[in-house]
């Protein structure tokens, strides 16, 4: 059997594994029993008299364990036996039906709702934002209708509507946003694209601005450490974006996008259907902004110049007779920004001193498949095998300092999908590679290297729908550079009345911080880099460990005969070790392995309401306790609020015959003091105070829905006109020892809006 094995896998992989331990995590045998099926459909009927599906009921046999949940299409595929007689089919806010069923004939049924019918649509089957009760991992999954409600350009503005999410900017220069969750930058947060991971690497600090908003689907958020099949890397939770599909998508669809600081954007997507099983869909992305812009008056653009153009092509094969779909894409990108003083001229002032300045040129390309199978037979046997390739080259200056980095990158995952015994217990096994080089040109010095890893893991969930769904995993990795180390993961979801979920979750999260490429801010500065080696295999410093726990309480209730619901949820992140990005010295920047505690707690309460047809209202509180031992003492984390408040309301009139509509919609966001990063150690002239001011923001837009191939829209974001005045430190002297572009707590522009239209033909 030992040698069985090592045939089979790689000897890279076996390394010092216990063969015994690999069997038992890869090899663990699977039961599956070849059953009768029952198939249907869940439907309710909206405003408009139609039928519109369904997503997340629950379908269960009376007095069983064996049930299912329906899909986004509202359809569901439960086993059957002869002695099954009495399905129920239940959903938050509709009555629950039980049905008597003689045979396997496809059944198709409509839920009522508990109060009247017109006032339960909008805010259940068509709310933009969801919840599940079921699932035992905390996620929100984020559909296009939500997206919609803001100009949306890119996945960097994709969560401005979402109080989970924190968006800000990551220094005055450059324009670009950086996201937070559970008090943590997006170098923490797994980043997937249809669960591969996609911004990680060199693409970490500007990835997000690569995938433009129209080509989401849906975006689904988890809060914890994810699920083992996706990786090691994840620490604060998942981030994974659903592309639009060729077969659902429009076959034209065309978005133009204008803003008041001359921003331009284009997106057109051009899909057909080639044959019976293939269809195909081009997705054309451009924007460009050429205005200079210096609102405050500090003689740097607020705002870069850039350009960029994105293509992808897509292919999808369906075979439902089989059991067989496939997606396959290609996608380049050309992306470039020249930011810094009024005046600067890269022909003639670029790496001088005539004027500060800089250029981010990134060419990027990637390619990915997918591929899945579902036993026809057996709809809970599956197998499915994902890969994806990506070059990323980005050339790039900030005024004397020079930041180039090349980064190819591969991945691959094949995983099997069944059932123990009956639906009940479900598993999931299969094998990871990835494989990355990096080459890296700081300044004058160069950095290279090669990681590579391959690793197995098992995935065991228990549901019985009624009460409990447990999900609990682990993988093994042997990695190159990190070595052998173990990945475990326990999410649990309990409920204990109607409307209601308990969970809990604990996972433990490894990575290899490119400390480079994660804090290309600190370039736009006068600061030294340091870094303080440990003799670690990667820039001397050894790999990021934590730990995340979590508690969530979701309750679902009717006020005031409207539908509401409240959530409650605790996480904490407990740095095991932690490359230590310091500050504190305002002429350098260091960094270290952690040699003390560091963690973020991150307490979230949430409230949505209907407040009556076609309004609904969201609320929430949110508080950051983010510390960490620096070598000055144990101190809160730079520029993180430790209160943020959050307030949107979404109206809609109610459509007309021909098809027309209005939408409103309005976000309100406020954040607490943040702590400055320390500069009393320089001249008087050249310090900022311990803590910055209050921000509120408040964006809001309106559009018209003139009928379902054409909309128009117009909006403002920071409506109230907050500026940050002084976002950069000594722009007089941008060669000197003080200058600094990272004293960004809040907006730098003001006020900026827009307007835009969108045509499909379906």
């Amino acid at each position: 059997m030992k040698n069985l094995f090592i045939r089979k896998y790689p000897a890279a992989f076996v390394g010092s594994i216990n063969i015994k331990i690999a069997l038992l995590l890869i090899l663990i045998p699977v039961f599956s029993f070849s059953q009768e099926k029952l198939k249907g459909m869940i439907m309710e009927v909206n405003e408009e008299s139609k039928h519109v599906p369904v997503a997340g009921a629950n379908v269960y046999w009376l007095n069983t364990t064996v049930g299912a949940i329906t899909d986004f299409e509202g359809t569901f595929t439960i086993p059957y036996k002869p002695e099954y007689k009495k399905l129920v089919v239940s959903f938050v806010g509709y009555k629950t039906d039980t049905l008597t069923v003689k045979n396997t004939d496809h059944i198709h049924h409509i839920l009522q709702s508990t109060s009247s019918l017109d006032e339960v649509v909008v805010t259940s089957r068509k709310q933009a934002t969801a919840k599940s009760y079921l699932a035992s991992q905390n996620i929100m999954t984020v559909s296009s209708d939500e997206l919609l409600k803001a100009a949306c350009c890119n996945l960097s503005e994709s969560f401005e509507t979402n109080p989970s999410i924190d968006v800000n900017f990551a220094d005055a220069v450059s324009g670009t946003r950086q996201i937070k969750m559970l008090g943590l930058t997006s170098p923490y947060i797994l980043i997937t694209t249809e669960n591969i991971p996609s911004i990680r690497g060199a693409s970490q600090a500007y990835g997000l601005s690569f995938i433009p908003g129209t080509w989401v689907e849906s975006i689904q958020i988890t809060k914890g450490g994810g699920s083992v099949v996706n990786g090691y890397e994840s620490i604060a939770g998942q981030i994974n974006t659903e592309l639009v599909k060729p077969k659902t998508d429009n076959s034209l669809f065309v978005n133009l996008y204008a803003g008041s600081n001359e921003r331009l954007e284009l997106n057109t997507h051009l899909n057909t259907n080639v044959s019976e099983k293939w269809d195909t869909g081009l997705y054309i992305h451009g924007n460009t902004h050429n205005k200079k812009h210096d609102v405050n008056d500090d003689g740097f653009l607020d705002m870069p110049i850039y350009n960029q153009i994105n293509i992808m092509n897509r292919w999808q094969y369906t075979n439902p007779e089989k059991g067989l779909v496939s997606f396959f894409n290609v996608k380049y990108l050309n992306d470039s920004k020249q930011t810094g003083e009024l005046d600067f001229n890269p022909d003639t002032d670029k790496l001088t001193t005539n004027a500060w300045g800089s250029e981010i040129d990134t060419q990027r390309f990637e390619a990915a498949v997918k591929l899945g199978y579902v036993n026809p037979e057996i709809p809970y046997q599956s197998i499915g095998f994902q890969s994806a390739f990506s070059w990323h080259e980005q050339d790039s200056y900030f005024g004397l300092n020079i930041y180039n980095i090349i980064h190819n990158s591969l991945y691959a995952n094949a995983m099997y999908n069944s059932i123990i015994s009956d639906s009940r217990h479900k598993i999931k096994t299969g094998l990871s590679y990835t494989y990355d080089h990096y080459n890296e040109l700081v300044n004058t010095t160069n950095y290279e290297r090669t990681e590579a890893s391959i690793g197995g893991f098992f995935e065991y969930n228990y549901d019985n729908l009624d009460k409990l769904n447990v999900t609990a995993g682990v993988r093994i990795d042997n990695h190159n550079l990190l070595g052998v180390f173990i990945t475990p993961r326990l999410h649990a979801r309990y409920t204990p009345w109607e409307k209601s979920a308990i969970r809990a979750s604990i996972g433990r999260g490894k990575r290899s911080a490119n400390i480079f490429t994660e804090n290309q801010s600190m370039f736009a500065t006068s600061r030294q880099i340091n870094i303080l080696s440990s003799g670690g295999n990667i820039y001397g410093l050894d790999p990021e460990i934590a730990w995340n726990y979590g508690v969530s309480f979701l309750q679902g209730f009717n006020l005031f005969g409207r539908k509401a619901d409240v959530t409650l949820d605790f996480y904490r992140t407990d740095f095991q070790n932690q490359i230590v990005v310091d500050y504190e010295n305002p002429q350098g920047v260091s960094f270290y392995n952690l040699d003390g505690e560091s963690y973020a707690n991150s307490l979230q309460l949430e409230f949505n309401y209907n407040v009556f047809t076609h309004f609904d209202l969201r609320l929430a509180y949110k508080h950051y306790d983010v510390k960490t031992q620096y070598t000055s003492g144990k101190l809160e984390k730079p520029l993180t609020p430790q209160h943020r408040l959050f307030a949107n309301a979404s109206y809609e009139t109610k459509a007309q015959e021909k098809g027309g509509k209005w939408k409103f919609d309005a976000t309100y966001n406020w954040l607490s003091k943040q702590r400055f990063p320390s500069t009393v150690s320089n001249p008087v002239a050249y310090q900022v105070p311990a803590y910055s001011p209050t921000v509120g923001t408040l964006n809001a837009q309106i559009t018209k829905v003139f009928s379902p191939k054409f909309e128009i829209y117009v909006g403002g974001e920071n409506i109230t006109n907050v500026r940050q005045e002084n976002a950069i430190l000594a722009p007089n002297d941008p060669f000197g020892s003080y200058f600094d572009t990272t004293f960004v707590y809040g907006p730098i522009f003001g006020s900026m809006y827009y307007a835009g239209l969108r045509f499909k033909i379906k």
